[in-house]
């Protein structure tokens, strides 16, 4: 679709609604808004808008609906499939300056909030009153919670708590028209009409813009243990987690880091020492969290006595809260050590937890067939497995050319043992391309179809989710 491009009497409206000082347009200040954490890819905006109330979303999303602009929303711009590429141009609209915890309402227990509060100043907010937010991304002390809204995040804890959307029970959202609506109740159960709160959770800012958000919470769990325990085989590392839930035990964190990640890390994050023996090849890091200490050794037991039966070595306890912050540390920047290391792309598969041995395995045997290497961890707990594919040697015309058709593999792979391309990371702009593999093309009209009710010129996130 071509969109209008921006003149200045456009930029002077827009101006206008946000004021002066919340409207960019320097080259200096487009170019901190042309990317996120995406590879390395880059796309100028024409201007960057910072809205800082409901109505001034309102009033620019009527004015570039009406005037056909694109409109590329962002946050902390933390996201890893591309999801905030201004890539046709327009402008950003970034919530950043919407970034109220309006209430936290503790006789409910839930909180109202705007969508450019990070996840770890919410998250710390409930814990004051003795209040859980479980959502926790690798990214939640940057992260917004709109972003995480966006994508349904994830995070260490949904292996036990759930994602995003299970928080979520009332959404306030701008239409591509400007209509202001709100989706749902501020209730525990709601069957009443279709489910348009849980249609915009997830829809990476295709359908509306967010505005405020009502979460539930729960109590905060009293007691926590957290082991690491290293394996000699990576496969046999996967196979121990179904074990464990079969065991009856349900851990509240089930982190799966294989050799090369733990390794990189560890010299990326100079505040954390850990030896490690030659014959360790992978870790699980698995936590328990309750109100009764007896219960939670109990558990912590009988996964050593599980894990002994895949070959586990010497288990870690960390039993303070140093040494937990510590080996949490270690775990959410894996990520960006492995970044720092090499140029990469990082794949977001997720498979039924039982199937994630096997994911390993034919991920690595496509590696070697299409001669690349990659770094592997993720929430085992779930399933949710992060390939990290790493140039190397690879010459740019394998890079460029060869490489797409082993991550098709890859993905195919994942749908053969019932799973699906994306876990928390979204599909945004990079993974657009493979959506047919886990979509027939019935399903994908339909996708389509909501989208055009939603917003029938296109201008909202224009470039993703879909190839056209």
């Amino acid at each position: 679709m071509d969109y209008t491009r921006l003149n200045e009497e456009h930029k002077s409206k827009l101006r206008n609604i946000v004021g002066e000082s919340y409207f960019l347009d320097s080259e200096e200040q487009l170019k901190d808004y042309s990317h996120d954490e995406t590879e390395d890819f880059s796309f100028l905006p024409e201007a960057v808008l910072k809205p800082q109330t409901v109505e001034q979303v309102s009033d620019i999303l009527k004015y570039c609906n009406d005037n056909r602009i694109a409109v590329t929303p962002s946050g902390a711009r933390t996201g890893l499939s591309g999801g905030a590429l201004p890539v046709a141009g327009g402008i950003n609209l970034s919530l950043e300056k919407m970034n109220r915890i309006i209430e936290i309402d503790e006789r409910n227990l839930q909180a109202t909030v705007e969508p450019g509060v990070i996840n770890q100043v919410f998250h710390m907010a409930c814990k004051e009153k003795g209040l859980f937010y479980p959502p926790d991304p690798s990214s939640w002390g940057s992260s917004f919670l709109g972003g995480n809204l966006a994508l349904n995040a994830g995070g260490p804890k949904a292996v036990k708590y759930g994602v995003t959307n299970a928080y979520v029970l009332n959404l306030q959202v701008v239409l591509a028209n400007g209509e202001v609506i709100w989706t749902g109740a501020n209730v525990l159960k709601n069957s009443t009409g279709y489910n348009l709160t849980q249609l915009m959770v997830g829809s990476e800012g295709t359908l509306g813009i967010i505005t405020k958000v009502v979460f539930r919470l729960i109590p905060y769990p009293k007691k926590s243990m957290l082991m690491l325990i290293p394996f000699p085989e990576a496969e046999k590392a996967c196979e121990a987690v179904s074990a464990i839930f079969q065991k009856g035990i349900t851990p509240s964190g089930m982190e799966f880091m294989e050799r090369d990640a733990i390794d990189w890390t560890l010299k990326y994050v100079d505040e954390v020492q850990l030896p490690i023996g030659d014959e360790v090849k992978a870790h699980l890091l698995i936590e328990v969290d309750g109100n009764n200490e007896e219960v939670l050794m109990q558990d912590c037991e009988d996964i050593a006595s599980v894990v002994e039966n895949f070959g586990a070595g010497e288990v870690l306890f960390a039993d303070n809260e140093n040494d937990k912050e510590a080996l949490w540390k270690l775990r959410r920047r894996v990520g960006e050590a492995v970044k720092s290391h090499s140029i990469y792309k990082e794949e977001d598969t997720v498979v039924p937890r039982a199937e994630l041995a096997r994911l390993l395995k034919g991920v690595k045997d496509i590696g070697n067939r299409y001669g690349f290497k990659s770094v592997c961890y993720g929430h085992a707990g779930d399933g949710n497995l992060h390939v990290n594919i790493v140039k190397g040697g690879m010459s740019d015309r394998a890079w460029e050319e060869e490489l797409p058709k082993g991550i098709r593999e890859i993905f195919e792979l994942v749908k053969s043992l019932g799973g699906t391309i994306s876990g928390e990371h979204g599909i945004g702009w990079v993974q657009k391309n493979y959506m047919d593999i886990v979509f027939s093309p019935v399903e994908l009209n339909l996708q389509k179809a909501i989208k055009k009710v939603f917003d029938p010129y296109g201008i909202l996130n224009p470039g993703k989710i879909f190839t056209d």
